[in-house]
């Protein structure tokens, strides 16, 4: 048996996973250690490891793949998922990795391993053949990023996510909001929906969105100092965006 022909099955794995090859965990160990020593196999972290490309010399697993053997139910999310999606044009080296099991930042081939709290598993996919990678679908993706947006990924980089979003499904939309029950997620998304998208969203779902706001003014970001009131969602805005946007200010009061 050539055991590191056998590990180039799994992008990513552990010792357990070596464990089946050998009869006790001491000759895993020795076969581990004797792998790396002639740079067949490489560290990503504690008990996680990688095979070394003979051709490229480079790690056989991709960040996206890594993220998601770091804790049991680990899966990609926030900016992270954007560019798993093929909707971000530029390579992010924060990796954002949602998880129910707390675990350590760390560093890894030049990226940087991010915890998130998971708060739930729902919305989130086992991509078929791709070597074990769990990824937020789009509608929890926009979610999960209008949500954190101020901590990740930064209002132009969401504007740009909307606006390369063909199609979304609302009732999966209602339901994450649902799950986070935030009432200040449910005017951001609706006001950034409204404002930019063209995937064609209902009235229905604009309505259930404004039904959530209650009274709380707020500004969209805190990045926007300056801005106009949208008396619609109850935000101070971008004046330009809205501008722009609008071909004019409207029914909106500039600050």
């Amino acid at each position: 048996m050539n055991l590191y022909f056998e590990l180039l099955q799994e992008p990513v794995f552990t010792a357990d996973y070596v464990n089946q090859y050998y009869d006790n965990v001491e000759s895993t160990r020795s076969a581990l250690k004797r792998l790396m020593k002639q740079k067949l196999i490489m560290k990503i972290r504690n008990n996680l490891y990688t095979c070394i490309s003979g051709e490229t010399g480079a790690p056989v697993a991709n960040r996206f793949q890594i993220a998601c053997m770091i804790t049991k139910n680990a899966y990609i999310s926030h900016h992270t998922a954007i560019e798993y999606h093929g909707m971000s044009d530029q390579v992010y080296y924060d990796v954002y990795v949602s998880s129910e099991k707390r675990f350590q930042e760390f560093e890894f081939d030049g990226y940087t391993y991010k915890y998130i709290p998971a708060k739930t598993q729902s919305g989130v996919e086992t991509v078929q053949y791709s070597g074990g990678i769990r990824v937020t679908n789009l509608e929890k993706t926009l979610v999960d990023s209008v949500k954190d947006m101020d901590k990740i990924a930064g209002i132009e980089e969401i504007i740009a996510f909307i606006r390369s979003i063909r199609k979304l499904d609302e009732q999966k939309l209602c339901q994450y909001l649902e799950e986070y029950q935030n009432q200040f997620l449910y005017q951001k998304l609706g006001y950034l929906l409204e404002t930019y998208s063209t995937a064609g969203l209902t009235d229905v779902f604009y309505n259930t969105c404004l039904s959530h706001i209650g009274k709380s003014k707020r500004y969209l970001s805190k990045d926007i100092y300056q801005g106009v009131y949208n008396v619609k969602w109850k935000m101070i805005v971008s004046d330009t965006e809205d501008y722009l946007k609008n071909g004019g200010y409207g029914e909106d009061d500039r600050i």
